[in-house]
């Protein structure tokens, strides 16, 4: 029998939808003893189930597409594969796979397929070579679409991280009753600026505090750009009803501001956070006092 229908459509969604069994049996070993296996990271019976899933949502789209050699999976038959491969990419990228860990879930697949292409098409070399370059042709598109997924979802994790390391640079410390410090480290770029002032802004609401120390003395340099942010932290204090006072002005940064221009005449500065929390305690009027007689 011709390996292709009359209207040119390829055998493999047939073969596959028939053997489905024994393919995913064949598949399952050959994933199972992959060095790429991942054990640690995903259960065996997991793994089974995304495996049959996936088989079944390849025969059908693939049964729906006219010619496997110029298949198309941005086509709207391979809507559920390709959100199906979205979720496995994503989830082993958040899991901790690797690139090459995450592809081999198709890639493993070719050798099982084509044991089962020669097998079905012994006596007929001609279309089993054409089965063949399909089948490639197909898990090819479909592995480079998993590893963009698997990227994308890398990306989120990434992302997600940096968020978290920037909540946890941006710590807002209570120093006494109504007086917050926010010391910063690092640089201050426009996304850092916006977690800044949404943990000032909080911290302000949760304590009712009234004075604000920002301490720039750990930001290694001042342009524009970061004065201009600094200014849009205070001014946000201010919105808030908490002043702002500004510690760690060095040398270096104080002409630097005036050089550039920047206008911070009505923004209490100081060269240290020792300095600055002296200023905020009388604002408070509020003293520290030694004590006379030491228990």
């Amino acid at each position: 029998m011709d390996s292709k229908n009359l209207n040119g459509k390829s055998r493999i969604p047939e073969m596959i939808a028939r053997n489905e069994s024994d393919l995913l049996a064949d598949w399952m070993r050959e994933q199972l003893t992959s060095t790429t296996l991942r054990g640690d990271l995903m259960r065996e019976s997991e793994l089974r189930e995304q495996s049959r899933q996936f088989l079944s949502l390849v025969a059908r789209a693939a049964s729906q597409q006219p010619n496997l050699d110029n298949i198309n999976i941005n086509a709207p038959a391979w809507g559920e594969a390709r959100e199906f491969l979205s979720g496995v990419s994503r989830s082993r990228a958040h899991q901790g796979f690797s690139p090459a860990e995450t592809a081999t879930f198709i890639f493993s697949l070719k050798q099982p397929l084509f044991r089962l292409l020669r097998r079905e098409l012994a006596g007929d070399p001609k279309n089993l070579a054409d089965e063949m370059w399909a089948a490639t042709a197909l898990l090819d598109k479909l592995g480079l679409y998993t590893t963009e997924a698997y990227q994308k979802g890398r990306e989120e994790v990434i992302i997600r991280q940096q968020q978290e390391l920037l909540e946890l640079s941006t710590p807002v410390v209570v120093l006494w009753e109504s007086i917050l410090a926010l010391p910063l480290i690092g640089t201050l770029d426009s996304a850092r600026t916006q977690v800044v002032m949404e943990s000032l802004l909080q911290k302000i609401v949760e304590t009712g505090a009234s004075i604000a120390i920002i301490d720039i003395t750990g930001v290694p340099t001042v342009d524009t750009l970061v004065a201009q942010h600094l200014l849009k932290t205070v001014s946000a204090a201010r919105l808030m009803g908490a002043d702002c006072i500004i510690s760690g002005i060095r040398p270096q940064i104080a002409q630097t501001i005036v050089h550039l221009g920047v206008n911070l005449a009505d923004v209490i500065t100081k060269s240290t956070l020792a300095d600055a929390f002296a200023v905020a305690l009388r604002r408070s009027k509020l003293t520290i006092k030694p004590v006379e007689n030491p228990s």
